[in-house]
């Protein structure tokens, strides 16, 4: 890290937002501080997601459902003279906010794991940091396969890059994959328009899309690439119209370093003003509220590809009843039980370390909880949690969802479905 005044001053901002977010108000770099038993060994588990700005209540409740797995893990003693903390950081969905709270985050050696990021693009400045530090990410919310499976993996070279590096929901390869199948198959839609916004997140989603879309037998009518902060798009909106296309594919997000990323919902309202009255497609980045009330009437009928939002699981009904007993003051969001299952997984990671070695933290503890972590498996809030060898989540739990009288509902699950679990304890009860 540069020794400049101004990293300094971040640095210092970073260390103070990392004690005050701490579960129980004490310092978690402190053995025994904030009313810890004495002698017991402490463990912080990072939080990285946008704590401010318009994503920031996405970010609460991912920070908030990795500390009621935390507060859980103590109350429950799974862990034999351990007693976890959480430390939340803000990377305002900015790359470089994310790379110096990972640097803080490596620099503090009670951190044995870090739930987070939400974004690709924030985990791609984030993962080499990590991993030189042999420290465990696991995300909730990051869908980009470039990230575990390496820039080959389209072309089926798959390599993981970081081994550090784990997720909890599917990757937009899943989801392109089913979006184009449905969008195909069963909604008949045949060409289509592809618009991305030139993201790590956006491309490769289209991409995929593509893929399968063209194998089944779709046609590409038109392609274009707009930037994530664009307001016209008259000029994209009549090409749509002139191409012939029965449906636009859309890869974008809804937040981009700290502001909205207003293209999805514009891109509609544009496309009906143009006179092309076809449906919009995306990604879970534009499942969310924002896009209906940004697409406004245009975007009645729009499809997107997700996870199910915890409240959807019955897996997650203990979840959402400790969640509300807590009294958090922000919702657990559609990543709230990816959060808490990627949290509890690197808690059973610390469990099979401690217990591996009498029950106590070896010096290389950190390189040891990344490899527990891959074998680490329970049945949580989401379902069945694991990792494959990329460190990609064995659950692919997916469904289409399509805007009805101003709201998302689902319209078809993935056949991959998986059967949801206890609510975040693992197979032998801890």
């Amino acid at each position: 890290m540069v020794r400049s005044s101004a990293a300094l001053g971040v640095a210092a901002a970073s260390a103070a937002l990392w004690i005050a977010l701490s579960s129980d108000g004490g310092d978690p770099r402190t053995p025994g501080g904030g009313g810890n038993p004495s002698g017991s060994q402490v463990v912080t588990l990072g939080v990285d997601a946008p704590l401010t700005g318009d994503a920031s209540g996405i970010g609460a409740g991912i920070r908030n459902s990795a500390d009621l797995a935390v507060r859980q893990a103590n109350q429950q003693k799974v862990v034999d003279g351990v007693t976890f903390k959480i430390a939340g950081f803000d990377d305002r969905a900015q790359p470089s906010a994310g790379r110096r709270n990972a640097a803080a985050l490596a620099a503090d050696r009670s951190v044995l794991g870090v739930v987070g990021p939400l974004n690709s693009g924030v985990a791609q400045a984030m993962q080499k940091v990590f991993d030189d530090a042999r420290l465990a990410v696991v995300s909730p919310g990051v869908t980009s396969p470039v990230l575990t499976q390496g820039d080959g993996w389209q072309s089926g070279r798959k390599s993981r890059p970081f081994t550090s590096s784990f997720r909890t929901i599917p990757t937009d390869v899943a989801q392109g994959r089913l979006a184009a199948r449905y969008l195909y198959d069963s909604a008949k839609k045949k060409r289509v328009f592809l618009i991305d916004d030139k993201t790590a997140y956006g491309a490769g989603l289209v991409s995929v899309f593509k893929a399968e879309f063209t194998k089944r037998g779709g046609k590409v009518v038109g392609t274009e690439h707009v930037t994530p902060l664009d307001r016209d798009f008259s000029a994209v909106a009549r090409e749509v119209r002139s191409s012939g296309a029965d449906l636009v594919y859309y890869g974008g997000d809804l937040v981009y370093d700290g502001g909205p990323r207003l293209a999805a919902g514009q891109l509609s309202a544009q496309l009906k003003q143009a006179g092309a009255a076809i449906p919009l497609a995306g990604g879970d980045g534009i499942h969310s509220d924002a896009y209906i009330k940004q697409a406004g009437e245009a975007g009645e009928g729009a499809f997107t590809t997700s996870f199910p939002s915890t409240e959807e699981l019955a897996s997650a009904k203990e979840f959402i009843r400790n969640y509300r007993k807590a009294g958090y003051k922000n919702a657990s969001t559609l990543y709230g039980g990816y959060s808490y299952d990627a949290a509890w997984a690197i808690i059973q990671a610390v469990k099979k370390v401690v217990d591996a070695h009498d029950g106590t933290l070896p010096k290389d503890a950190r390189a040891k909880v990344v490899k527990a972590l891959q074998r680490t498996s329970f049945h949580g809030v989401t379902g069945n949690v694991a990792f494959d060898p990329y460190g990609d989540a064995v659950n692919q739990r997916l469904a289409m969802y399509r805007v009805k009288d101003g709201k998302w509902v689902p319209v078809s699950n993935d056949s991959n479905d998986s059967k949801g679990g206890t609510g975040g304890r693992d197979s032998n009860g801890a």
